[in-house]
């Protein structure tokens, strides 16, 4: 998953970003909110993380206007503990959660996993369980008929991406705009060896070629 950090405090934003790429993520980071605004049309990014309190402009300025423009990318602010007001604000312009300076870094990783269940409709379930695939986050592996299957950084990033979005056709350019940031290398040969990883070890009709098309997650068949 591809997410913004969008946090004007360096020392934090070093530690974020580490913390989020050893999690599978791919992250860029901006520190200016008029940067913000216009990067969110540029790359599409399956979460934002805002802080409220930006250089340029302010982060309740810039998610009212993404809103306005039919953004729909969801969006987790970081606020001031002291701030109520602020969180009130951000999730009247349409925040999907906030979170509360200073944190624990596990909660920011616990919400933003649930920020993304959310968003593609995987709310009730405490944790990935798409077509007898169970994905443990936690532990970056998959577990199949109570197996824990081990899995690459690489091969977890897929099959993470695939599992929220089972059962829609994704082409080769969607894949690699969603898992790897922009300094990455996004070659389509070693996307095609991932999968064909993931494949060997899950079973090969979990995940479905489509000629010319792309792929589909469907789980195991029963």
């Amino acid at each position: 998953m591809r997410l913004l950090l969008v946090e004007d405090n360096v020392a934090l934003a070093d530690q974020l970003n580490p913390l989020l790429r050893d999690h599978g993520y791919a992250v860029d980071w901006l520190a200016d909110g008029r940067d913000a605004l216009v990067r969110v049309h540029d790359d599409p990014y399956d979460l934002v993380i805002l802080d409220l309190g930006l250089p340029g402009m302010g982060g309740l300025d810039v998610l009212k206007q993404w809103r306005e423009e039919g953004v729909t990318v969801p969006v987790l602010i970081l606020t001031a503990r002291d701030s109520w007001a602020e969180r009130v604000d951000g999730l009247r312009a349409g925040a999907d959660d906030y979170l509360t300076k200073p944190f624990h870094p596990e909660e920011l990783l616990l919400r933003v996993q649930a920020v993304l269940r959310r968003s593609h409709g995987n709310a009730n379930q405490a944790c990935l369980n798409v077509g007898g695939v169970e994905l443990d986050e936690e532990r970056q592996s998959a577990w199949l008929e109570g197996k824990e299957i081990a899995l690459t950084g690489a091969e977890f990033r897929l099959l993470r991406y695939f599992m929220l979005n089972a059962g829609k056709l994704l082409s080769r350019m969607q894949l690699a705009d969603h898992l790897y940031d922009g300094e990455s290398e996004r070659d389509s040969n070693v996307l095609e060896v991932h999968i064909n990883r993931v494949r060997r070890k899950l079973g090969a009709p979990v995940i479905q070629t489509r000629r010319g098309q792309g792929y589909v997650f469907t789980g195991l068949a029963r």
